[in-house]
């Protein structure tokens, strides 16, 4: 059947069907994952905003580190919260028009905080324009429900980890564009008067280009199930060891070089953008490992690595050591990355196969997988997103109370050995994960045998 339009709605949308897949799916599919990234990714630049905002604020703006750890911390927040009423925007407006509204909010922020960035403005004013900086981060949850919906079980692995790693890569560009700022001389207005047409440009063009899917319902009955599913909650505690980390370091790493390392503004700036950078290039590839090998077993590999290059991180605090603590601190950017990639992979095939588990097949199986891991999405990606706040307010008591970093890192060193523990006794060893033959690598679809929930 061939896909029928009306005012950019798609009537009809069915990837899991191979012949539609190859005449149109595919086709639209990554044209609106394109563009989709696109806005994403100027989301998470004004999200992030602060991040580099805070490299300028000198002497001059009278805020001591602890108010910048708070100021971050509040951005984050904010990002954290919008994302549950995000997720289901797409289905209220649409996925093309939500797109085109959200990018367009991302204004208000961006004009507010040309408005005021000077020094005299007093911290109450900085910390409400850092709210209004926080839509940004409310733009990953809805472009992911959006894209989740468009691509088949087999293929979500992948585009999920490309459409949120081309969005985190939002991150090191803004920090990037700091950079260059910095290094011209510029001030923050400069950058932000970058950053206001680059919003407009993202909105237009997702008007002209994105779609619609008629199929796509907020479902409030999934909504509740998905928040009483222990899955969701243990993945959210997955979730805020992998984005967590990435986003309450690209918050936070600029501020510690700063006030444990003494680095300049520009110094900082040379060192930030690294580990964002590599974080978001390698999400899709995450994705990619989870695809072939089982998001479970990468995601457990991926917590045992982030737990060892904090103990690295540790060691080089407490030795003041700043290469080797630059260069643990960019591996664990990196680890952060590929673990969203795995973790956010699980998240479909974990309710497929409670579908399976529940004696549902063929297309009934498909739809209440598709329904369950979209309505849990925003969820997981919400209450992710809050380890970022933890992360920075963290920083914040552990330079207040030990005058460096170090306490907060063994304080991240416990959580990622909790979520290896977690992953290990619940997707890998659990008795869920072994009646559903977890250890076993999955048949082939044709072959009937259900998939363990290592596989997912």
């Amino acid at each position: 059947m061939a896909v029928t339009r009306g005012g950019r709605w798609i009537a009809y949308w069915d990837p899991e069907d191979e012949g539609f897949w190859k005449r149109t799916g595919e086709r639209v599919a990554r044209r609106n994952l394109f563009f989709s990234v696109l806005c994403e990714h100027i989301g998470f630049s004004v999200w992030t905003l602060w991040s580099v905002l805070v490299l300028f604020m000198g002497p001059e703006y009278g805020l001591t580190p602890a108010d910048k750890f708070l100021l971050t911390s509040v951005v984050t927040l904010v990002g954290a919260v919008v994302r549950v009423p995000y997720t289901f925007a797409v289905a209220v407006f649409g996925g093309r028009n939500w797109t085109v509204i959200s990018a367009g909010l991302l204004l208000v922020p961006a004009v507010a905080a040309f408005a005021v960035m000077e020094p005299g403005t007093s911290f109450s004013t900085f910390l409400l324009v850092g709210l209004l900086a926080g839509i940004g981060g409310g733009n990953f949850a809805s472009s992911m429900t959006n894209i989740n919906a468009f691509f088949p079980l087999r293929r979500k692995g992948w585009a999920l980890g490309l459409n949120a790693g081309g969005g985190n890569i939002g991150v090191p560009v803004i920090q990037l564009a700091a950079l260059a700022v910095i290094g011209a001389g510029g001030g923050p207005r400069v950058l932000l008067g970058v950053y206001i047409p680059l919003i407009l440009v993202a909105a237009v063009l997702a008007a002209r280009f994105m779609d619609n899917l008629a199929s796509v319902k907020n479902d409030t009955g999934a909504a509740k199930e998905a928040a009483r599913d222990p899955h969701t909650w243990i993945m959210s505690v997955l979730y805020i060891g992998t984005f967590g980390s990435f986003i309450g370091y690209s918050f936070a790493f600029g501020q510690v070089l700063q006030t444990q390392f003494g680095r300049t503004p520009l110094q900082a700036a040379y060192l930030t953008f690294v580990g964002p950078l590599l974080g978001s290039l390698v999400r899709p590839l995450g994705g990619r490992l989870a695809d072939r090998h089982g998001g479970a077993r990468i995601t457990l590999v991926n917590f045992a690595a982030m737990a060892a290059a904090t103990a690295v991180l540790v060691a080089a605090g407490t030795t003041r050591t700043l290469a080797l603590f630059v260069a643990a601190f960019v591996v664990l950017f990196a680890l952060s990355g590929l673990g969203n990639g795995s973790t956010f992979k699980m998240i479909p095939g974990i309710f497929q196969h409670k579908a399976l588990a529940l004696g549902l097949t063929g297309d009934q199986a498909v739809a209440y997988g598709r329904r369950l891991s979209g309505a849990s999405m925003g969820l997981i990606g919400a209450v992710g997103a809050l380890g970022g706040v933890a992360i920075n307010l963290a920083f914040r008591q552990s330079f207040l109370s030990f005058g460096s970093g170090t306490g907060a890192f063994c304080a991240f060193l416990a959580c990622y050995a909790v979520c290896f523990a977690v992953t290990w006794a619940v997707y890998l060893r659990g008795p869920a994960a072994r009646a559903a033959g977890g250890g076993e690598r999955p048949a082939a679809a044709e072959d009937g045998p259900r998939p363990g929930y290592a596989e997912v």
